[in-house]
């Protein structure tokens, strides 16, 4: 095989998955530009990646092909191309020879010919070759000399399909695909098929058979009458529709392999495009690269000792972990940058260091670091505390844009300023890390992620305070960040005997309800199994079948739920399904996540995973133990303090987001609610159904508070529909005399989507922004989505901001009232201490004072309180 690698793309599915991928895009002059920005983002990607020395763009020249002739209504009633994406070929046809890569269409044949006849010409050469496309039906061309890669979702996920893949995901050779497609046809080209064949069958028959051929002339031993009635019907229509799936490797094409050599593009010429077509964010990148861009070589001294001398104010450090389970990783390295001298040093030799610790402990010496949680977290391990964290890579980049793909340091070098940093996949192989890399590798990682950091936060910094968001990024952020990284070492202690005698008691009531359920069905049979359980409810019992899957019968949780009334084996299958969960997922999963040492969990908390500013948390995730079920409820009996006579102590926000929806849209009778402290959904009740507060009966109430919440969470009827089992029109009424009774409300959310397709984005209280990009979308359904979002992020966004605010300032309070207790836990809106009894009169006074006065808005924050011995005692 030569080292050449050539790139063959698929210039028309590329471009329409561009253009259905991202909103409708367009300049100052009105012209469209979100196919051109998509295909350029997959072209830099690929290329990036890749590296070719050879490649070609091949487009369809027209709606009529070859194929025509054999069947006419090949790809009939397809939908006509939207003029919103014809207007944008031309500029992608012109940015691909800005590039300098050379394209191709041919009257009569299709882009799929033309890149499978240089895929032919370059398997005999043995030539590497990578299809890109969206449509599967290249996978076909898959050899051993050619990798298909298959656009996913949006425009970057990508599927790649070698020969062994193929295999895997279908269990047939890539020819074998066109004889799929024979038998199960293709409604988007539509190509017929056998009509009531699908890829199941279609499969299941050529693993059997081999080919369509070799399938009709056996096809007496084919089982099942109506399958085979089916395939003699439609012999020649499945000989036909093989014919049409077959790319064609013969095309009279004008270019070979040879012709297609790529030396790069002409970037005059491509930011002459961007600029015409106002693709403001690539412009700067580019801009970037020219003026900073890293060299590949890196420079660095690897350490055998500390020397102070190198311990500055202002410096990056990284401490590069071999997984990122900071907890229980192993330390690999330090890496350290001043801006000019790099420096690596074992973590073990780092920590013996008492000019490393003293240093690292020093609050005056300012610190870069990529996560300052986790490195505060592995440095209280080595018994340090880390001072002094002057930025912090991932929280800046988490703000400045909250929905980048990933927040690993390569990601985010590129995102930011296009710096050369090696990804952990290029370092440790694919999966999981298996092997620690040679030393000057693993140096010049950790070196460039340093650098990394260094580097990029002036570009942030910037940002942040260009976006009116550096006092939220200094202020909450970065001070909440070792707040969190206190908690995560603290722990919390857990009492492994009371999660041993759950697991018994669930497993008794399991097999209780097991029993019950085999008496009502008259069988025993696998409950956990969708297909066992659809034959019984559906065959043998009898129940109304509401959905069907590829595999039979539905049995998700929503359906049985609406057919709980029907018969009484589906509540014990629902609360079979509950219980076993609890068991599987929180008895048995937490136990494995006690740290054997000082038989606590530590959780880790994400800062920079969600799109509103809550925070989550992993290993294990502690904010989803279901609280809704007393067995559930009684799990967090296992939670309790690590000391002799202390307590758990938990205090939590009563009805945070319809108080900052209060303070948002200023609606009069909201407002007055909240300042008069009445009950907000008896209120609602009262004004929607205009009755007194006597006359609010219970489903008054309910209806009131599903309608509630489902403003702060982006209401639609469907949703509301659903929540109250009633009719869609019914919510929708609903929704609007609710709208009518608080006209403060939909002014707000007519104000907030306005404000969005404006910006682009929206705001919480403290600045953090969602950006939404779908809110102008064509498509109706991404743009109602957007519309939603727009309407409930500030809301929920604000009420995030204000219980990071509360845990800053009730650390604050803790430390300044020389309190031994200790924050542990946060859990949505609440807040979970431990703390010694004598404590608690102090707590009870300072914790309702510090959360209710962390942000003031226009109504009062209300915070309610508990403590008990255990975490369940607290409620």
């Amino acid at each position: 095989m030569t080292s050449e690698k050539i790139l063959l793309l698929d210039g028309n599915s590329l471009a329409y998955r561009a253009f259905f991928a991202l909103p409708l895009l367009s300049n100052e002059h009105g012209i469209h530009t979100n196919a051109v920005y998509g295909f350029t983002l997959m072209l830099q990607k690929i290329m990036e990646e890749e590296n070719p020395t050879h490649m070609l763009v091949a487009f369809d020249a027209g709606k009529t092909t070859f194929r025509h002739s054999t069947f006419g209504e090949y790809k009939g009633g397809r939908q006509k191309t939207p003029p919103e994406l014809s207007e944008q070929f031309p500029y992608v046809r012109k940015l691909i020879d800005a590039y300098g890569i050379k394209r191709y269409e041919l009257e009569m044949y299709e882009a799929d010919d033309i890149i499978g006849t240089l895929c032919k010409q370059a398997d005999e050469k043995g030539q590497q070759v990578i299809v890109v496309s969206g449509d599967k039906d290249l996978t076909q061309l898959a050899t051993e000399n050619t990798t298909v890669y298959i656009t996913r979702k949006g425009i970057t996920d990508i599927e790649k399909y070698t020969p062994e893949h193929v295999e895997e995901k279908y269990g047939l050779t890539p020819l074998q695909i066109i004889d799929m497609k024979g038998l199960m046809g293709d409604a988007s080209d539509n190509i017929p098929g056998v009509p009531g064949v699908g890829e199941k069958t279609a499969i299941k028959l050529l693993k059997e058979h081999g080919s369509v051929e070799n399938l009709y002339q056996a096809l007496g031993s084919v089982s099942g009458a109506k399958l085979k009635e089916k395939l003699m019907a439609n012999e020649e229509q499945a000989k036909m529709s093989k014919v049409l799936a077959t790319i064609e490797t013969n095309a009279p094409i004008e270019v070979n392999v040879d012709d297609l050599t790529y030396n790069g593009p002409n970037m005059d010429e491509v930011t002459s495009i961007w600029k015409e077509l106002s693709f403001k964010t690539l412009l700067e990148k580019s801009e970037h690269v020219t003026e900073e861009q890293t060299t590949s070589e890196v420079t660095f001294e690897i350490l055998d000792e500390v020397k102070k001398s190198i311990l500055k104010d202002k410096m990056a450090i990284h401490l590069e972990m071999f997984n990122e389970q900071y907890h229980t990783s192993e330390l690999l390295g330090i890496a350290l940058y001043d801006g000019e001298q790099s420096y690596f040093i074992s973590g073990s030799l780092a920590f013996e260091s008492a000019d490393f610790c003293e240093w690292l402990g020093d609050e005056s010496r300012r610190k870069y670091l990529v996560d300052s949680k986790a490195a505060q977290a592995v440095s209280r391990k080595h018994n340090v505390s880390l001072l002094g964290a002057d930025f912090d890579l991932l929280l800046a980049a988490y703000i400045v844009n909250p929905s980048i793909s990933s927040y690993d340091v390569s990601t985010m070098a590129k995102e930011f300023g296009n710096y050369d940093v090696l990804t952990d996949e290029n370092v440790y192989g694919k999966g999981a890390k298996k092997a620690t890399p040679n030393l000057d590798k693993l140096a010049e990682h950790a070196i460039r992620k340093a650098q990394a950091v260094w580097k990029l936060k002036p570009t942030l910094e910037k940002k942040l305070e260009e976006n009116e968001q550096y006092a939220l990024y200094k202020d909450i952020e970065l001070p909440l960040a070792s707040i969190l990284g206190t908690m995560e070492s603290d722990g919390v202690k857990v009492d492994v005997d009371v999660l041993k005698e759950m697991g018994v008691d669930l497993n008794q009531k399991l097999r209780a309800i097991e029993k019950d359920i085999y008496t009502l069905a008259g069988q025993e049979f696998n409950i956990n199994s969708p297909k066992q359980l659809g034959v019984i409810l559906f065959e043998k019992i009898g129940l109304t079948p509401l959905k069907k899957t590829k595999t039979g019968y539905s049995t998700a949780a929503d359906v049985l739920e609406k057919l709980e009334s029907e018969h009484e084996i589906i509540s014990h299958i629902l609360t079979y399904r509950t219980l076993g969960k609890l068991q599987s997922t929180y008895i048995e999963g937490l136990t494995k996540e006690i740290h054997g040492k000082d038989q606590k969990i530590h959780t880790r908390y994400q800062q920079a995973l969600t799109t509103t500013g809550r925070l989550s948390s992993i290993n294990p995730n502690l904010q989803n133990i279901p609280i809704r079920l007393e067995e559930g409820r009684k799990i967090r009996k296992a939670f309790v303090p690590s000391h002799p006579d202390w307590v758990m102590f938990a205090a939590d926000y009563s009805q945070i987001e319809l108080r900052v929806l209060a303070h948002m849209c200023e609606d009069e009778k909201l407002v007055d609610a909240f300042n008069h402290d009445m009950d907000i959904h008896t209120k609602t009740a009262m004004d929607v159904f205009h009755v007194g507060k006597e006359e609010v009966t219970s489903d008054m109430r309910r209806a009131a508070k599903a309608v509630n919440f489902g403003i702060v969470y982006g209401i639609s009827d469907y949703g509301l529909s659903q929540s109250l089992n009633i009719t869609r029109k019914e919510a929708a009424t609903f929704i609007d005399q609710y709208l009518n009774s608080f006209p403060g409300v939909k002014d707000y959310m007519d104000d907030i989507v306005r404000e969005a397709k404006h910006n682009g984005y929206v705001t919480t209280i403290l600045k953090r922004r969602r950006y939404l990009p779908e809110i102008t979308s064509s498509n109706f359904n991404l743009r109602s989505f957007a519309e939603r979002t727009a309407m409930n992020t500030p809301i929920q966004g604000s009420a995030a901001d204000i219980i990071k605010k509360a845990m800053i300032d009730m650390a604050k309070r803790l430390k300044d009232e020389n309190l031994q207790t200790k924050m542990l836990l946060q859990v949505h809106d609440e807040l979970i201490f431990e703390a010694p009894k004598e404590e608690i009169a102090i707590l009870e006074k300072i914790v309702p004072e510090v959360m209710e006065g962390a942000i003031k808005l226009i109504v009062p924050l209300k915070v309610e309180y508990a403590y008990g011995p255990s975490w369940y005692d607290t409620k």
